[in-house]
């Protein structure tokens, strides 16, 4: 029986794993890059100093993750595996998003493993207004030459766009 419980919390650990990357591109495409655009316009300009704005989602998104966690201790349990998926989510994005993608702090992860990620985030960062952005995945993203064209579309470019060198990607920044 307890292997059983064990299966079913860890399903619903990598559920929402899996889920929170749907959140994530829903909320980055329609509420970061609209309404909230005032916070997440420091994210796309040059950061003056170690924080930005844009820091702030991250308290803005540990509250459901706390509050699943908190209901599945002293309500509905299953809550809580949600609860911890969601904080698993949150840490793989920190670690990727923050230390990958914008070095912020050396990352542990792969860049081999990540590469395309990584130029497709920056590829989101060709545009620093609200509207004509793209891929708004955070651990998922589309082939680079397909956002190359999205990116092109969305902007009426003609010439091709092109990521930051490898070698850009690679090489952090110490803090």
């Amino acid at each position: 029986m307890a292997m059983i419980r064990a299966v079913q919390d860890g399903g619903l650990v990598l559920l929402a794993l899996v889920g929170m990357e749907g959140v994530a591109w829903a909320t980055h495409r329609f509420l970061m890059h609209g309404p909230l655009w005032v916070l997440h316009r420091s994210h796309h300009e040059p950061r003056a100093g170690r924080f930005e704005l844009n820091d702030l989602f991250a308290f803005y998104f540990a509250l459901p993750s706390i509050a699943m966690v908190f209901w599945g201790r002293h309500g509905w349990p299953p809550a809580e595996w949600l609860g911890w998926g969601m904080t698993g989510y949150g840490v793989i994005y920190a670690l990727f998003h923050d230390g990958l993608v914008h070095n912020r702090f050396r990352s542990p992860l792969p860049l081999r493993l990540m590469k395309r990620l990584v130029q497709a985030h920056r590829l989101h960062h060709v545009v620093t207004t609200k509207k004509g952005a793209v891929s708004y995945g955070f651990l998922w993203a589309p082939p680079v030459r397909v956002v190359k064209l999205q990116l092109q579309a969305a902007q009426g470019i003609r010439a091709p766009v092109r990521p930051k060198p490898a070698a850009e990607i690679v090489a952090p920044t110490s803090s």
